[in-house]
């Protein structure tokens, strides 16, 4: 009997068999939304690049108040302009974000002085560095900016633009092959006969994928046999970096996917100590990796998020891990499985979890209706006030 790998056991051996599938290219910044760093980000210069006010104000330099707590105004600094230096014992009137002259040590904020005139009286005592923001405060020059593996958010890309970037390496874009197995299984859009149901698999791995920022290459449905499966895997292999399946990956007579990658790849691994989602292979076929996840709905929805989001994210090249879960307690009680981690679909209201009352793998509408996993350990049992991990749906 083959022994079940541990659930975090299972995700290091694929991130570490995995190798990384694409690419490089340059694109515009404009273009780079979503894209993966391949290349660290070294800035070559100081943000901001001088220093400058915090605060509407004036610019001062401290000694000067020592003896007065009246001083002329010298100059007018506006952001942009670039300033003359200090006349000693007077002030200057500078707005936010302007570069502070040579000889002033502080900024004094408007709402503190009084004028007359040209005389601005300080109405507070005044400290050295006061409202100034130092050069290089948000960035300094020769910093790493962004390490490579990095998919570029809408903050990343405004960075980049504050360094003066406009073109970055990035990694092309993952090529997805999507194969679903079975022939119960049924196009939306066409009449079910006896015994069939409809593919939610095919759209629901499909939109993970692209959720997950790649491109579906090929979706491909093979009926329940070894020479449509071994057509469909060669095709998908043909214009993928990688291919994620759903179903025939069990040990029932009509679950193929597992004997064609035996006869025509490597098999990596099989089975993980996880309800739902325990017959999930990882496998190399026609020289393309391969992650077979289980036929029903949910242990499909499961195992995505937990592998197969990580091993495509390594194969592009991305640094990802799995989300940060949040503690929770638990308002009921459950015995907990002997062997296996259980990711119970949850509700959660000011930190406590309530459990759908469907839990059953073939169900998909209890996660529409939940707000995400619950954690279980094998050997733990749950019990009220007791507290276990918890991912929400929206973290993957």
């Amino acid at each position: 009997m083959t022994a079940l790998m541990p659930f975090k056991d299972a995700i290091q051996h694929i991130k570490n068999t995995l190798s990384h599938a694409t690419l490089t290219e340059r694109v515009s910044l404009d273009h780079a939304l979503g894209r993966i760093l391949s290349q660290d980000i070294i800035s070559h210069i100081d943000v901001p690049p001088a220093a400058n006010s915090a605060m509407d104000g004036f610019a001062v330099c401290t000694r000067d108040l020592q003896d007065s707590a009246t001083l002329s105004v010298s100059q007018r600094i506006a952001a942009g302009n670039a300033p003359t230096p200090l006349t000693p014992g007077t002030c200057a009137r500078i707005f936010t974000g302007a570069e502070i002259p040579a000889g002033a040590d502080a900024v004094v904020m408007q709402e503190n002085t009084r004028q007359q005139n040209d005389h601005i009286t300080f109405l507070q005592a005044v400290k050295p560095n006061d409202n100034i923001r130092p050069a290089g405060q948000d960035i300094a020059k020769d910093a790493l900016v962004l390490a490579a593996g990095k998919r570029l958010s809408a903050i990343d890309i405004g960075v980049l633009a504050s360094i003066g970037i406009t073109c970055v390496d990035v990694f092309t874009p993952l090529r997805v092959g999507v194969l679903t197995t079975g022939d119960e299984l049924q196009q939306p859009g066409q009449p079910l006969t006896a015994g069939q149901i409809y593919n939610s698999n095919g759209p629901l791995i499909e939109s993970l994928v692209i959720s997950a920022g790649h491109q579906v290459s090929l979706r491909r449905h093979a009926m329940d046999s070894v020479e449509a499966t071994q057509t469909a895997l060669k095709e998908l292999s043909d214009c993928s970096d990688i291919i994620v399946s759903s179903g025939g990956v069990s040990v029932g007579e009509e679950d193929h996917v597992k004997a064609t990658i035996e006869k025509n790849g490597q098999l990596h691994l099989w089975k993980i100590a996880i309800k739902p989602g325990k017959p999930l292979v990882f496998a190399k076929v026609f020289d393309t990796p391969l992650l077979g996840l289980p036929g029903n709905p949910s242990s499909t929805l499961v195992t995505f998020h937990l592998f197969a989001r990580l091993a495509l994210a390594t194969a592009a090249g991305e640094n990802l891990d799995l989300p940060k879960p949040l503690p929770v307690k638990c308002d009921f009680s459950r015995k907990g499985n002997k062997s296996r981690d259980e990711f119970l679909r949850v509700h959660v209201n000011n930190g406590v979890a309530t459990p759908h009352v469907q839990q059953s793998s073939g169900a998909l509408l209890a996660a529409c209706q939940t707000d995400g996993y619950l954690h279980v350990p094998a050997e733990h049992n749950i019990s009220p006030n007791s507290e276990f991990d918890f991912y929400p749906f929206n973290s993957f």
